[in-house]
């Protein structure tokens, strides 16, 4: 029939054509730049795409796609301090410039490295190793922005630069670890020195208050034991003929009792004994009774 006929003749010419290389296809995210006579025609689009043989040939194709190349700059700090760099560019062709990307940069790896070198040894000397550090955003950004300005005119734009490491020699690193080191020890013992003045403080502190807190109970202590003495002696001598010397010496006895009672109550305790006897008791109460009269005697004169 006639269109099996002219089906087959279509089916006979297009392999013909594919097979003379009249017909190419270009992948997604490429642009193939074709030429007529040597010279330059059109950009093809992805997909297929038919050329005449004879005067038209595909000269290359041009990738759309983003790039990385990653560049090791070793320069100097200011300090004097040898550093290995490594600089991540990520670039990609312009749509809009696939002429200029193809024709007029021939090895743009190259040309991006020799940038990248001048850039990273011009920007840091300017700063000492431990700068350098921080400022490492701040070297990327005017990397990016002088990077952008010299490859535009070759139809190439820049994504993203990045420094990904500095790295000083490993005497250096382990110089700066040891200062780091010593730092923190002496801010550690800075710290234990400060605690412990603290502690010994605290200490004093509770022991000066643990001693105004004695001196206070004892004082109470004694204002009770005067309050008691005073109320016995009245007590005696109210209810019956005792004068007030004879209470005070049977307080003191009692007194006198009381104490050997304690000394050997505690079961550990060593308790050494002096001459004594319970006459000292007593010339221990005229003691008492004679500093008494000779003070209020005092008292009377002065007055």
């Amino acid at each position: 029939s006639t269109q099996s006929t002219w089906g087959h003749l279509l089916s006979v010419y297009f392999f013909s054509n594919l097979k003379m290389g009249c017909c190419y296809t270009i992948q997604q995210s490429e642009l193939g730049i074709i030429e007529a006579w040597g010279k330059f025609s059109h950009v093809a689009e992805p997909g297929l795409n038919c050329m005449n043989p004879i005067s038209t040939t595909l000269a290359g194709r041009v990738t759309l796609r983003v790039k990385e190349l990653n560049i090791k700059v070793e320069t100097k700090t200011r300090d004097n301090v040898f550093v290995t760099t490594t600089v991540t560019v990520q670039y990609r062709v312009l749509q809009t410039e696939v002429y200029k990307a193809f024709y007029e940069l021939s090895m743009p790896e190259q040309q991006l490295q020799s940038y990248v070198f001048n850039n990273v040894r011009a920007q840091i000397p300017k700063y000492d190793l431990d700068a350098l550090f921080c400022a490492k955003d701040e070297i990327a950004e005017t990397l990016k922005r002088e990077l952008e300005m010299e490859m535009n005119q070759f139809g190439y734009t820049i994504v993203q630069t990045l420094i990904t490491d500095i790295d000083p020699d490993h005497m250096v690193k382990r110089a700066m670890n040891e200062i780091n080191a010593a730092t923190r020890l002496r801010v550690a013992a800075n710290d234990k020195a400060e605690a412990e003045k603290i502690a010994i403080v605290k200490a004093a502190e509770a022991d000066a208050e643990s001693k105004r807190l004695s001196g206070v109970g004892l004082a109470e202590q004694r204002k009770a034991i005067i309050l008691g003495l005073h109320e016995s002696v009245r007590m005696f001598t109210s209810k019956s003929s005792i004068s007030q010397t004879e209470v005070m010496e049977l307080l003191l006895m009692n007194q006198y009792f009381d104490t050997l009672k304690e000394m050997t109550s505690q079961g550990k305790a060593t308790t050494v004994f002096i001459p004594h006897s319970p006459d000292s008791v007593s010339a221990l109460g005229q003691q008492m009774r004679d500093g008494l009269l000779q003070a209020s005697q005092v008292f009377k004169k002065t007055e």
